[in-house]
């Protein structure tokens, strides 16, 4: 009944306020007569009458001007309140002057009586709905914490006041100052107290409202609170604050990266902007989670134009429309193209005269390669042979290769193919003084389209089980936007046939992340103390998987330091194009007979490292034996 009440249209609310307040006017009306003329207040004559609906009726048009019923009940504030009390006010002038005019005596006690009926009857009514109506929703809501005090914790409560999910029952500060204080009706307590807090308001869930603090402040409040049995959520970072992206009311899961408890170093704005600033800067793999975010900070460094290569239609629209959207400082031109497309490559280098090129085009997922040997071979391999030699044909400045730690002593098809990407740019940086062929080799990338993150969410989810091959796998992390910066700044930095290696920071075991994770979102690990938490199942090593990734092929003595604390150089062992143009063309041509044994043999030569851990697992080879 009260829920069809609240939902009537807004017309038949304005009636229903509309009689309200008619009605009060008159009672308040009659009140402050009764203080004057008690006793022949009921022989009523046309006089009175006519005060009385001149009173009503004037009072009510005055709060329709001035908006009165306009304002939605429920979420009146402050300016409401002034609104509404300031009508009350000019009423009550109303009602001097028609009393006046009418030859009826006004007093002091006879005003105040009128004032005080009608802001208890007026404004009164209006409190009452809203409070009854917060006091329903109330019900329904979720009971929360706000870890933060300050400036974005009150703006979360406030937010969280008028929305239908979460009811804030504490707020918790490490400011000792705060203790004891009290924000927008809510207590603030200190760190100390979260068992007390958590079991008394019945909390489920913790809102971290710090949003300018750096991520290892931020893993250490994450590590206070993860040992307690709630969902912990957060607000938007300052940055995503402040350009507008997102809004204090936007609360996420807490980001990976936070877990890391690495805060990223601040790029050197003149090494992100060498090689991009009002040049012609190509992309390859455009629509994918690196080349997507090459894009978007490309465009910042506001380069003359900017070409798209991508073969995937929709990954292509995607990212051309969110560019175009978001930039109108340089040209954007979308090229739905394949790398293995050599003279497709040509023309579009030549017709637009490509000075820079990042290439991200790559088969990446290590399983989907393993199953499909031959077309990784050609895209990964051959398509970046067929980038770099468009590029030095025609005179690009430089290119990029974005490369993996899986090239380093590769146990997949897909880490060879990357290791034979990066001999090709060194034995072809030996072939040209005008083009600058490097590249970056880095691990794990958070968000990317192969990474376990997403996977690991939407397991816990559904209640699990949270699905990892083995117990003791490692992994470097790194966020997609810290790492295309890095890509950047590296490619500025060289100066031909360069392999540079991107400081990733301390291994993660993927166990541990999928525990933390569980945990993060209020559930336990499932074991004989908790039976009825998420399970963690072990599926086995992956075809082509390795316990952990290594950055480097040499030693840690042949790494070298750059002008960036998180970029060096690796030392490493080149070949010839002249050797390296022979086992290219025996490797083609085992693509073309459809040679599997043959093809892999081949890519274990010039000293690769490739080991492969199981036998040919390619659908066809496997349908075809």
């Amino acid at each position: 009944m009260i829920k069809d009440v609240f939902d009537i249209s807004r017309l038949r609310k304005r009636l229903v306020m509309m009689s309200s307040d008619f009605i009060s006017i008159i009672i308040a009306v009659f009140l402050s007569q009764l203080t004057i003329r008690a006793d022949d207040l009921f022989s009523i004559d046309y006089v009175t009458v006519l005060l009385l609906l001149l009173t009503s009726v004037s009072s009510i048009w005055l709060f329709w001007n001035t908006g009165v019923y306009t304002l939605v009940t429920r979420y009146m504030g402050q300016k409401a309140n002034i609104l509404i009390f300031k009508s009350i006010f000019l009423s009550c002038l109303l009602y001097v002057l028609f009393s006046l005019a009418l030859s009826f005596e006004v007093t002091l006690i006879s005003l105040l009586f009128y004032l005080f009926t009608m802001l208890l009857l007026v404004a009164g009514t209006r409190f009452i709905i809203r409070a009854y109506y917060y006091q329903v929703i109330k019900n329904k809501k979720e009971n929360v914490a706000i870890y933060g005090a300050g400036v974005s914790g009150l703006q979360l409560v406030t937010s969280l006041f008028y929305g239908h999910e979460y009811e804030t029952m504490a707020f918790i500060d490490d400011d000792v100052h705060m203790h004891n204080a009290n924000v927008h009706g809510v207590k603030v307590y200190p760190p100390t107290e979260l068992e007390n807090i958590i079991k008394k308001f019945n909390i489920d869930c913790i809102l971290i409202a710090m949003p300018s603090i750096n991520r290892v402040e931020r893993n250490k409040i994450i590590s206070l609170l993860e040992k307690y049995p709630v969902h912990i959520k957060t607000i938007p970072n300052s940055s995503d604050l402040i350009s507008g992206k997102k809004s204090i009311k936007n609360l996420q899961e807490v980001d990976i990266e936070d877990l890391l408890g690495r805060t990223p170093i601040k790029p050197d704005e003149c090494l992100l902007g060498a090689c991009i600033k009002e040049k012609v800067v190509m992309i390859t793999g455009a629509g994918g989670s690196i080349g997507s975010e090459l894009c978007r900070q490309v465009v910042q460094q506001k380069p003359h134009r900017v070409i798209l290569i991508e073969s995937s239609e929709y990954s292509l629209y995607t990212i051309h429309s969110e560019l175009v959207s978001n930039s109108d400082t340089c040209e954007i031109i979308p090229f739905l193209c394949s790398v293995r497309d050599k003279e497709r490559l040509k023309i579009i280098i030549s017709t637009y005269g490509v000075q820079t090129i990042y290439h991200a085009a790559a088969f990446k997922h290590v399983p989907m390669v393993e199953h499909n040997v031959i077309d990784g071979v050609i895209n990964n391999i051959f398509g970046t042979l067929n980038v770099a030699q468009a590029a030095i044909e025609f005179d690009v400045e430089s290119m990029v290769l974005i490369s993996t730690d899986k090239a380093v002593r590769p146990t997949n098809v897909m880490g060879v193919t990357k290791r034979y990407s990066e001999l090709i740019l060194q034995a072809l940086s030996e072939t040209t003084d005008r083009t600058k062929l490097s590249m970056v080799r880095f691990g794990n990338v958070l968000g990317s389209s192969g990474s376990v993150v997403p996977l690991f969410r939407e397991q816990i989810k559904n209640g699990g089980p949270v699905t990892v091959t083995h117990p003791d796998i490692i992994r470097y992390f790194m966020t997609i936007p810290e790492a295309v910066q890095l890509v950047i700044q590296a490619g500025s930095m060289a100066v031909g046939g360069d392999v540079f290696v991107l400081d990733m920071g301390e291994p993660v075991k993927i166990s541990d992340l999928a525990k933390r994770l569980i945990k993060l979102t209020g559930h336990d690990v499932k074991s004989p103390k908790h039976k009825n938490g998420i399970e963690i199942t072990y599926s086995g090593l992956r075809p082509g998987e390795k316990l952990y990734e290594e950055l480097l092929v040499g030693d840690e003595e042949s790494q070298l330091k750059t002008s960036h604390p998180l970029v060096m150089r690796a030392k490493e062992v080149a070949y010839s194009w002249v050797d390296l143009s022979c086992i290219l063309d025996e490797i083609k041509q085992a693509c073309v007979d459809n040679d599997y044994p043959k093809l892999i043999e081949l890519l274990k030569g010039k000293n690769t490292g490739y080991k492969p851990e199981r036998e040919i697992s390619d659908y066809l080879y496997v349908a075809r034996h």
